[in-house]
């Protein structure tokens, strides 16, 4: 699972067989989780993450957008 950077206890990752659309995984060092698509900026999955946290993280995928893609299409050769 490579790691794209960290914020906090907040972890943006993807796994090494991912799919399309581009996207990334958060997780928050206790049990909170989130996938957000990359090209919408929607949370397509989140469990046990309040509304200030998703709010959060969406502003945090916001700002790294081109860092996160960047590291996609290095990883996954595209």
């Amino acid at each position: 699972m490579p790691t794209v950077f960290k914020y906090n206890s907040y972890r943006f990752y993807f796994y090494s067989n991912e799919h399309l659309p581009e996207h990334i995984h958060i997780e928050n060092g206790a049990d909170g989780y989130a996938r957000v698509v990359l090209e919408t900026l929607e949370i397509t999955d989140s469990y046990n993450l309040k509304s200030k946290e998703l709010k959060l993280i969406i502003k945090l995928v916001k700002e790294n957008k081109t860092q996160i893609e960047r590291a996609w299409n290095e990883y996954f050769k595209q």
